[in-house]
């Protein structure tokens, strides 16, 4: 199993005050000071569509002189498309998940980060550390940085549902009472199903793991998942691709329950405290790092690691943070994200709840179209 940056950690404070002892001893990477371009250009930034907010744009925008041209995509397939349609050209930084950078280097789609030009010493030094074996470092050259952690977990409406940390499950979506009431995405919910088959000792699968394996392993146990969902498929009053249409299906679709990134849960939770919460499962919250990465054709480079140092200032990273609800990699963020982003956070992973991360491993191309097959089965089907 690929080794977690938070396995030990009792609380995202433990983790960065952790880091924060580290400091740059532990990265040994001189820190860059950037000057303020006058008039310096555009950048061409390709990111999720609830990452990049304006204010964000507007503040490096006014300390930079760069002018950002914002362009959005929802899931990590439509992001590589792109990129490899147009032989890594049209884009300065893009955000692909860490574990997905196998993919991009097998088609030649990104050009070594030079980390001269970065402030690795404000990255969280455990995550930036373990983010190489998740798939951000190939043959000595760094692809992918850390830009922000969250994870997939259960949301649900409190006057709909009840239900607390140990007793809340991915098995608990599929529960009689809420049919019709499910929101959840196509190629994720099988492996929150799988973990609870996993937990359940109804099909063993190593926490998953073994799907990482080979084709055979991933077979053996993916035919077992997607017969259990399409056996609960009309549970599903909902299938979501991204934040925007995760929100809309407790705001506007009748969802009372799901399985959704942690950032909307978040935001719903910070707007209506009384009705929304966000709880990782006790089979063990999805997690997911993505990264910062440079496409091969990129022209404005500069102005692209002036992004990167931007974004690698705690102050700036915490914008992030309160708008987003994901976790920033940029230590010392979370000191300017506020109470309520404290408060959330606690609320979501309490007691072990961080230890039990269940984090996304790196993954073939082939092991990942495969994946693709069960998928458009479930929704075909």
């Amino acid at each position: 199993m690929t080794r977690s940056f938070l396995t030990d950690a009792a609380s995202r404070r433990t983790i960065l005050k952790s880091a924060g002892l580290l400091g740059a001893a532990a990265i040994g990477a001189p820190m860059i000071v950037r000057k303020a371009f006058a008039t310096s250009g555009e950048l061409n930034l390709f990111s999720w569509g609830d990452y990049i907010y304006p204010e964000m744009i507007e503040g490096f925008e006014k300390s930079t002189g760069i002018k950002v041209n914002l362009a959005t995509y929802g899931t990590n397939d439509e992001v590589f498309n792109t990129i490899r349609a147009s032989g890594g050209a049209g884009y300065d930084v893009i955000n692909p998940s860490v574990t997905r950078t196998p993919q991009y280097v097998e088609f030649d789609l990104l050009q070594p980060i030079d980390e001269a030009k970065v402030n690795i010493d404000k990255i969280i030094p455990s995550i930036y550390e373990s983010s190489k074996s998740l798939g951000g470092e190939s043959a000595g050259k760094r692809f992918n940085l850390p830009f922000n952690w969250g994870t997939e977990s259960l949301c649900f409406d409190k006057t709909a549902v009840k239900m607390g940390y140990g007793e809340a499950s991915y098995g608990t979506l599929w529960q009689p009472e809420f049919a019709g009431k499910v929101t959840c995405r196509a190629n994720s919910i099988m492996t929150g199903i799988g973990l609870y088959l996993d937990a359940s000792g109804k099909v063993p699968s190593g926490r998953m793991v073994d799907t990482y394996k080979d084709e055979a392993s991933l077979r053996r146990v993916y035919d077992e998942i997607v017969k259990f969902a399409l056996e609960n498929k009309a549970s599903v009053g909902q299938f979501w691709t991204n934040a925007q249409e995760t929100e809309a299906a407790f705001k506007q679709n009748g969802c009372v329950i799901g399985q959704i990134w942690d950032g909307p849960g978040m935001r719903m939770m910070t707007e209506e405290p009384d009705r929304f919460a966000y709880l990782a499962a006790k089979e063990g919250a999805i997690t997911w790092l993505d990264g910062i990465a440079l496409p091969k054709n990129a022209e404005n480079l500069e102005q692209a690691y002036a992004w990167i140092n931007w974004y690698y200032t705690p102050e700036n990273a915490a914008i992030h943070v309160m708008k987003s609800g994901y976790n920033s990699c940029t230590a010392d963020a979370d000191k300017f994200a506020g109470d309520v982003y404290a408060k959330n956070f606690a609320a979501a992973y309490p007691d072990d709840a961080i230890a039990n991360l269940w984090w996304w491993p790196p993954e073939e191309t082939a092991l990942a179209n495969i994946r693709n097959e069960y998928r458009d089965k479930l929704l075909a089907s």
